[in-house]
């Protein structure tokens, strides 16, 4: 099936081309580089898995339920128009949030392809280059899940959110060789993180909770990927040279808080646009959203020195400023340890069922062994 058949609304053009800038460097110094990057680049290469098999794609979802969260998360919740709805319609919205969300995750995730390939391309260091490949890598196999989920499981795709797009313009037309790295490693990926791990904690469908989790388990190195090569980098950097930075945060911050109101979807329910904002800013469930998924950039901005007074003054207004003491590193070890539960549980499941087929296979057996037993000594008898 074409992607054209599943858009709620087809793209204006399914190619979007974005002019490349900047130059390709080259390291003829084959140094063993820095034992950090490293050691993440080893454990890029160790950590690499099928989507094909890790994930059991033979779970059933239903499109009109997919992900199992409660309705109050929804804007229209306890509003005129959620009483007016039936159950069919209220269906057809969790399908079409669950969709708008798991397409932003898609198009973020071939986005986080495209800025890993490009951080190869013009980092100047080797080591970063190596780990940027393994990157290339993960975010590709995220995009195929994600497409395969939507595309099969929940039957329904929303083009990439205006904000979104807007983000990874400004990332990818950007010179400088580490704007790839701020704009997708620290805001794009830290946004996603947390969003990711908000749905993997209220879903109730295994299948996207499953997904979800070992997602987030190649995500956690990519950010201490960008945690450690931007730290290194603005030790250097010029009090001029952070403040343009700084900019390109706050920018990119404000531009992501406004992409996840889900307009798209109450417009596409007949909601008209100024009323679906108005409806947006009333949710508490969004505004306790909003500050959660700013939980992983905020530390992350702090740990890798950007924090003048005007980001400190932009993440006031937004209301996340506290959230620069959070521990990151506790919660990427979190993110490490669900997945790892998630497949020991999954490995002892499938370590009994071949344990009972042996011992099912051996009971034939030796029930068909005593009736060869009974027929022989019978035949012997008769004799």
């Amino acid at each position: 099936m074409s992607s054209r058949e599943t858009y709620t609304r087809e793209p204006d053009d399914l190619l979007w081309e974005v002019p490349a800038a900047g130059a390709a460097r080259f390291s003829w110094e084959y140094d063993e580089g820095r034992a950090r990057l490293l050691a993440l680049y080893q454990k890029g290469k160790d950590k690499q898995w099928d989507a094909t098999t890790r994930i059991d794609w033979d779970q059933e979802v239903d499109p009109f339920d997919p992900l199992g969260t409660p309705d109050e998360v929804t804007a229209l919740y306890g509003t005129a128009y959620w009483d007016r709805m039936s159950e069919r319609e209220r269906g057809s919205l969790r399908q079409h949030f669950a969709s708008w969300q798991f397409s932003q995750f898609l198009h973020g995730e071939q986005g986080a392809m495209v800025c890993a390939a490009r951080i190869t391309e013009s980092v100047p260091d080797l080591d970063a280059k190596f780990y940027s490949a393994t990157q290339a890598m993960d975010e590709a196999r995220h995009a195929e899940i994600y497409s395969r989920f939507l595309h099969e499981k929940v039957q329904l795709l929303y083009p990439v959110n205006d904000s979104l797009r807007a983000l990874l313009d400004d990332t990818l037309r950007d010179a400088r060789w580490d704007m790839p790295y701020l704009g997708m490693q620290v805001l794009i990926e830290g946004l996603a993180l947390a969003a990711f791990g908000m749905l993997r904690d209220t879903t109730t469908k295994p299948l996207p909770h499953q997904i979800l989790a070992y997602v987030m388990q190649d995500e956690a190195r990519h950010v201490a990927f960008g945690r450690m090569a931007l730290r290194d980098h603005y030790r250097q950097l010029s009090d001029a040279e952070l403040r343009e930075r700084e900019e390109f945060v706050i920018e990119g911050c404000y531009l992501m808080r406004d992409r996840l109101r889900g307009l798209e979807v109450l417009e596409n329910f007949g909601i008209p646009r100024a009323e679906a904002l108005e409806l947006t800013e009333q949710s508490e469930f969004l505004h306790l959203f909003r500050k959660l998924l700013f939980s992983r950039i905020v530390p992350c901005v702090k740990d890798i020195g950007l924090w003048g007074p005007r980001l400190q003054r932009a993440y006031a207004d937004l209301g996340v400023l506290d959230l620069g003491d959070a521990q990151l590193d506790a919660l990427m070890a979190q993110d490490e340890e669900i997945a790892e539960q998630l497949d020991a549980r999954r490995f002892a499941a499938e370590e009994a069922a071949r344990t009972a087929e042996v011992a099912a296979t051996v009971a034939a057996g030796a029930a068909d062994g005593e009736e060869t037993g009974e027929e022989t000594e019978g035949g012997a008898g008769r004799g």
